[in-house]
């Protein structure tokens, strides 16, 4: 398996990751992203028992300048980005590996997180499960896992580490240091103002405990409080800002906005929204939308979030009978590329929700689940069983070796994951 490759390729990778450590302590992340920048706690959605420029050309002169008074353009230079530096010194493994946020647990990570980290060069992580341990513990835990990096492992760019603090049930790290968040619903009680300043906190709280990712705020729009109770991904643990999508897009924004102000990155979700199903995609399979369009109202927090700044937007598992009714999000190129890439302008990274442990994905193997996600356009694929790792990462290496235009896929969303590591 190749490493990483010269002296001089490889002083230019740690030089690269030691600046974007540098921003990690003082950047906003919907700009520049803390560490890694603007990311997947336990999968996004809660299970049953747990819930889980260029400018325009004038008008050129119709004479032509004599040979005399005209000079030869000087040629044009290009300016490699420090993600692009990046980009070149990885191997195919360690690029796939950065396109991976593997979960490890709260409290501890297991050996098989251990062995994605290490062995299948997994650039990402996010802290599962429940931990009441505190700060102090938690960034232990965090340290463990960022110690993995090396030359061998993701070629010395940093983790995006990552876990779930909405609030209400959906809280993964909690005890001393952290604060008690309400569900959204109840956040949005308070008004924006007081969401904005009180992420602001929580973020800082992350940010202590080194977690520069976290996988919220939701933004999916639930139709009515009638509706909330059966709407079981997100009405039924209050997890939405309001049942109108400006409210939402206000009040989550505000959310995510004090997220940044902390230097942590908010991750937007399920895009195109999970307000109108009845099932969870965690514990059910074949959950459809039948009513949300390409230009619905409830994908305006979205594009709202998308024009503030904000890098990362999670894809719901859902099916959309109105848009793509052969794919379940995740694995649609109208979705991903015609909807969030051309619709809606996004650049950033386009995150799964969990892609190992659902319910939803129960009819394809792991190895499927991966290629079928990628080939579609996603930038990072969020499995939350680290023994699905293996065959995943194997099995999309072996394609990006056998099919250039799927290895161009691979290397277009390995950049993007490291320009938004380093705040490009």
């Amino acid at each position: 398996m190749r490493k990483s490759q010269t002296i001089a390729s490889l002083s230019v990778t740690i030089a690269a990751a030691g600046a974007f450590i540098a921003l990690a302590s003082g950047c906003s992340a919907g700009q520049a992203p803390a560490g890694p920048s603007s990311a997947a706690g336990t999968s996004s959605a809660p299970s049953s028992s747990q819930p889980s420029t260029t400018d325009a050309p004038t008008s050129a002169s119709p004479s032509v300048p004599s040979a005399a008074t005209s000079a030869a353009p000087a040629p044009a230079t290009t300016t490699v980005s420090a993600a692009e530096q990046q980009l070149s010194a990885l191997s195919l493994e360690q690029r796939v590996g950065q396109l991976f946020m593997v979960a490890a647990k709260a409290t501890g990570a297991e050996p098989g997180t251990m062995e994605a980290l290490k062995k299948y060069h997994a650039g990402n992580v996010y802290l599962s499960g429940r931990s009441k341990a505190g700060t102090t513990s938690t960034a232990a835990v965090v340290s463990s896992l960022t110690g993995t990096v090396s030359a061998a492992t993701t070629g010395g760019v940093p983790l995006f580490v990552a876990t779930d603090q909405e609030g209400g049930l959906v809280q993964v790290l909690s005890g001393p240091g952290f604060s008690t968040i309400p569900a959204a619903l109840v956040q949005a009680s308070t008004g924006p103002a007081k969401i904005r300043s009180d992420a602001a906190t929580w973020g800082r709280e992350l940010l202590s405990a080194g977690v520069n990712v976290n996988l919220a705020p939701v933004l999916d729009t639930v139709t009515s409080p009638q509706f909330a109770p059966s709407n079981g991904p997100i009405g039924h643990f209050q997890r939405e800002y309001g049942f109108a999508p400006e409210t939402v897009s206000e009040l989550g924004n505000a959310f995510a906005d004090g997220m940044k102000d902390a230097g942590v990155a908010p991750v937007v979700k399920h895009f195109p929204g999970l307000g109108r199903v009845v099932p969870n995609t965690d514990v059910t399979s074949h959950v459809r939308d039948s009513a949300t369009t390409r230009t619905d109202p409830a994908l305006e927090p979205f594009k709202a979030a998308i024009k503030s700044g904000t890098k990362w937007v999670m894809l719901s598992n859902a099916y959309y009978d109105k848009i793509d009714p052969a794919n379940i999000a995740p694995f649609s190129p109208i979705v991903m590329d015609t909807m969030l890439r051309g619709d809606a302008g996004f650049k950033g990274i386009v995150l799964s929700d969990d892609l190992c442990s659902a319910a939803q994905l129960e009819a394809w193997s792991d190895a499927d689940r991966a290629l079928n996600f990628f080939g579609a356009g996603g930038t990072m694929l969020v499995c939350a069983d680290p023994t699905s790792i293996p065959a995943m990462h194997q099995a999309v290496v072996k394609k990006a070796q056998a099919d250039p235009a799927f290895r161009a896929k691979v290397d277009a969303a390995a950049l993007t994951v490291l320009r938004v590591k380093n705040g490009e």
